[in-house]
């Protein structure tokens, strides 16, 4: 059964990202970027496995929430995004946009029984593993 495996990213809206994002840089000691900040970590069900979870600001105004009315959107990491997309159709959930592919892994978002917004992630974690200099937080 394809299924969520992790969180795989938390975004939220705010007045000002880029200070927001230096907030958290400053005060917590995250280490930030352009798009927030990447936690690395073990995979529990393989711990030789490096995975990644993407925490990012977003304007107040963003539409990329939509129709989601919500201050906030998470994201969780799937294993067979294919299979699931299937399983929800069949199970009547609301399948907001089409699955796209990029080099870090394939996305599709949909709806929660409250109208959140949920975008589902299988991700290729080695893309990131072989970013030269890429910080993370750990």
């Amino acid at each position: 059964m394809a299924k969520v495996t992790g969180i795989g990213g938390i975004f939220f809206k705010c007045k000002d990202p880029d200070a927001t994002r230096d907030w958290y840089r400053d005060h917590l000691g995250l280490k930030t970027n352009d798009y927030g900040s990447l936690f690395e970590f073990r995979q529990g069900a393989r711990p030789d496995k490096i995975g990644y979870l993407q925490w990012s600001t977003f304007k107040e105004d963003t539409r990329y929430f939509d129709p989601s009315q919500k201050e906030f959107m998470i994201n969780y990491r799937v294993d067979d995004i294919e299979g699931l997309v299937e399983q929800l159709r069949e199970s009547g959930v609301t399948i907001v946009d089409e699955i796209e592919s990029y080099d870090y892994g394939k996305f599709v978002h949909i709806l929660d029984n409250e109208g959140n917004k949920i975008e589902l992630w299988e991700p290729v974690d080695q893309v990131f593993i072989d970013m030269p200099d890429q910080e993370t937080t750990k």
